[in-house]
């Protein structure tokens, strides 16, 4: 079974993505640093008002979310069609019951928010493949893919892709945590060496680097149990 089409990580998910930092990490000596991912990689971008931007991998859907305060359309694209669910319930009701595990069988219900000040009437929701994105999607001005490429069979294929997806003097922001896992990506869609020289090898071609750093996410497991992780973010102009 595709993990990314269960009831577990669409719940550890919506929390990790609408969640509020005390219904994530109650413990004050935590990680408060890698709360609200989602939100600090799209702040990234260059302020001002744009026509249209594009969230690949957008999981439930939170960084769209914060894309259309700015953006007049954003097209949120995932492969799994439960996270896809997910996000259309949050866009449609505003809040979401959220089973959040606590320790063994013990489970309690919360309730996760869409944040206030969003426009989820400006995103559509969509199910698709990052490597066989449809011909007629069109260019935007703004394009995220957060921590998806490692989680692609051919990162190669969405690379080769982004030209295309960027207008000119547009804007792409990759996040990465470099986890490549055969179970994901096969050894030959690896990188040769460490992933921001191939990245770079790939789009400088095509796009101006701008800045790189690291970014990190805190996903709860459980009341006593998290994945800390930190994603190399790199933001890129195309030429």
């Amino acid at each position: 079974m595709n993990i990314y089409e269960t009831d577990k990580l669409r719940d550890e998910y919506l929390l990790f993505h609408f969640g509020a930092p005390s219904q994530i990490l109650p413990w004050p000596r935590g990680p408060q640093e890698a709360l609200e991912f989602p939100t600090r990689i799209v702040e990234r971008f260059s302020s001002g008002e744009v026509g249209r931007a594009l969230d690949l991998g957008c999981a439930v859907g939170r960084s769209a979310f914060e894309m259309s305060r700015t953006a007049a359309e954003v097209v949120a694209i995932d492969y799994s069609q439960v996270f896809v669910d997910a996000g259309k319930a949050m866009q449609g009701a505003g809040c979401c019951e959220v089973s959040r595990l606590e320790e063994g069988r013990r489970r309690e219900t919360i309730v996760v928010e869409a944040p206030a000040g969003a426009r989820p009437e400006r995103i559509a929701f969509e199910q698709g493949d990052a490597m066989n994105l449809r011909a007629e999607l069109g260019s935007f001005d703004r394009v995220l893919a957060a921590n998806l490429l490692c989680r692609l069979p051919e990162p190669a294929r969405l690379l080769g892709r982004l030209p295309e997806l960027v207008i000119p003097g547009g804007e792409l922001i990759l996040t990465t945590p470099c986890t490549w896992l055969e179970e994901f990506t096969p050894q030959d869609g690896w990188p040769q060496g460490a992933t921001l020289p191939w990245l770079k090898g790939e789009l400088e071609a095509h796009f101006e680097l701008l800045e790189e750093h690291d970014e990190p996410f805190l996903i709860r497991e459980t009341a006593r149990k998290f994945q800390w992780t930190v994603s190399l973010l790199t933001k890129w102009r195309r030429r």
